[in-house]
């Protein structure tokens, strides 16, 4: 039976549009009309009238480990699936599942694990794989294990792409160590987006990997040299460089509240993504928990190693958007740029991070506060408060 839904008297919102109160008819996994008064065939009918609801096209999550006890590195697909069906409780109707700097032949388990992956009905869609380390600098490692860093190699990325199905659509390199550059350019022209993090690269070197093709920076302000009014690192080349998008952990803990104002305000909406970073830990109690097989401890302070560095995040995608809301008192409008059309265009997804006839059915509906009433992922209603 064909899938039809009609969403109606909803406030719906695009990056680039005007909000307008209207209805949105989807069926078959698809936007099929948008409209004032849809008169149309519908198997399930939700009506927006005195709710106030807001419709956002779906969160899309491009840097996330884990999630409920699940983490891409477990390299199994039942750790995939449970992190896709707990992330459209957020909102997220699509996601990167996340390596980090492991062996070689961890990383090339959770490869090979994700490739099989299919997506299911009920989750969200996994849109590819972000491969965070092991090509990154020692002193930004942060909570990603030292002993495991090597230095970059297009030979074994062309050996992981293979394993992964070509799923791998993002790439975390620190270009200023050894073959750093090479590699940005070789991924650059693959279509693979190459992001500059866990860096201690200079400006000028953050200048060159543009150059080279660099289109992202990974989870701005942490595990990357900093802004020095003598020597502006990461952080001053990446807040200064239009042709650079770069992620941000909403949390509060990962970045103050004026740092994430700050960012806003030199980027602005087109140049910021939000993500969570989170780990497995997400969703569960305070507790101990692993990651890559470090402890980390989660408590109302985040999620930590033993030595008190941050270790991911618990930050769900629907927290993030308030938070940044409240940090920046931004728009609705820019909202939806941050948290989901942005993404998709890095990614090159055409037919996701928009509302419009023709795209996909990838919907969140948020009461007035941003709070995620329902999550519709590819035409299926996946989640209901």
């Amino acid at each position: 039976m064909e899938r039809k839904i009609l969403i109606s008297n909803v406030t719906i919102v695009n990056y680039d549009q005007a909000e307008c109160i209207g209805s949105i008819f989807l069926k078959d996994g698809k936007i099929e009309k948008i409209g004032k008064d849809l008169q149309v065939d519908a198997n399930e009918h939700l009506d927006g009238t005195s709710k106030g609801w807001v419709v956002f096209p779906g969160f899309i999550d491009m840097h996330i480990h884990g999630s409920e006890g699940f983490d891409a590195m477990d390299a199994t697909d039942e750790a995939i699936r449970g992190m896709a069906h707990s992330l459209v409780k957020e909102g997220t109707t699509g996601f990167l599942a996340t390596t980090m700097t492991q062996s070689i032949h961890a990383i090339e388990d959770a490869l090979v694990s994700i490739s099989h992956y299919e997506s299911d009905m009920d989750g969200a869609e996994l849109l590819g794989v972000h491969v965070e380390g092991p090509f990154i600098s020692r002193r930004w490692a942060g909570a990603q294990p030292v002993e495991h860093i090597i230095e970059p190699s297009i030979e074994l990325f062309n050996q992981w792409q293979k394993l992964s199905r070509h799923r791998i659509k993002q790439v975390t390199i620190a270009p200023e160590i050894r073959k750093g550059f090479e590699f940005i350019k070789a991924c650059s022209k693959k279509g693979v987006l190459a992001s500059i993090g866990h860096s201690d690269a200079t400006a000028e070197e953050v200048e060159r990997a543009v150059e080279l093709g660099a289109r992202q920076a990974t989870h701005l302000f942490n595990g990357m040299r900093p802004f020095h009014h003598r020597d502006p690192g990461v952080v001053g080349a990446v807040l200064l460089e239009k042709r650079v998008k770069t992620e941000v952990i909403a949390d509060f803990l990962h970045s103050h509240t004026d740092a994430l104002n700050l960012s806003f305000r030199l980027k602005g909406a087109e140049g910021i993504i939000l993500i969570t970073d989170a780990m497995r830990a997400k969703g569960l109690p305070y507790g101990s928990y692993d990651l890559g097989g470090q402890s980390v401890t989660v408590t109302e302070s985040g999620a930590h190693l033993a030595n008190g560095a941050l270790a991911g995040s618990v930050l769900s995608m629907d927290q993030a958007v308030r938070n940044m809301k409240k940090a920046t008192n931004c728009t609705l409008q820019e909202l939806v740029a941050m948290s989901s059309a942005n993404a998709a265009k890095q990614l090159c997804l055409p037919n996701k991070g928009y509302i419009a006839e023709g795209f996909d059915a990838d919907l969140v509906i948020l009461d007035k506060s941003l709070n995620v009433q329902k999550t519709i992922c590819r035409g299926r209603i996946v989640f209901e408060k």
